[in-house]
């Protein structure tokens, strides 16, 4: 799949059916992330993958959705490296959701439920104190199809020269 076809298929999927998925993929996404922008090149990321089944089960009591990937990335942040931290997980994140779906697999950036039990999540990943559990990524093949949300129209958001401005020519 080129760029712009994996950009048109990311769709956040939250069923899931069991397949293998390789460390080399796994590998694949994670590199992915860890080549994303991030504020005066700080890099305060760190990435675990999950692949015991146990782990997994237990991940899923976060988000339900989570007990039926066949592998997870936790992204795992220094908010003390840098205070551009947020929008650095931010990016790490992205790449790594395009770089399961161009592999073939599918995904969903479980943020909200993170946060509200993280200190669960770092209990069950043996995450350091000063680490924050920022968000999980499940990864495996769809239960079922797979199409992107609803998306607004380019012309309803997208402005010329200045807020408002209309195209020309």
């Amino acid at each position: 799949m080129d760029f712009f076809q994996v950009v048109a298929a990311r769709a956040s999927v939250r069923a899931f059916k069991k397949c293998e998925v390789s460390i080399e993929d796994l590998e694949t996404i994670v590199d992915a992330g860890r080549k994303a922008p991030s504020g005066r090149n700080r890099q305060p990321w760190q990435f675990i993958i999950v692949r015991d089944s146990s782990t997994i089960t237990k991940l899923g009591r976060i988000q339900k959705c989570i007990e039926g990937a066949s592998a997870a990335i936790a992204v795992v942040m220094d908010e003390k490296a840098s205070e551009y931290w947020k929008e650095d997980a931010a990016a790490a994140i992205e790449n790594m959701l395009l770089a399961t779906v161009a592999l073939g697999y599918a995904s969903l950036w479980v943020e909200g439920y993170v946060l509200l039990n993280e200190a669960y999540g770092k209990e069950v990943l043996a995450i350091p104190g000063a680490l924050r559990l920022i968000a999980l990524l499940p990864i495996g093949k769809p239960a079922g199809r797979v199409a992107q949300a609803q998306k607004r129209p380019l012309t309803e958001i997208t402005h010329y020269e200045r807020f408002g401005g209309a195209r020309k020519g």
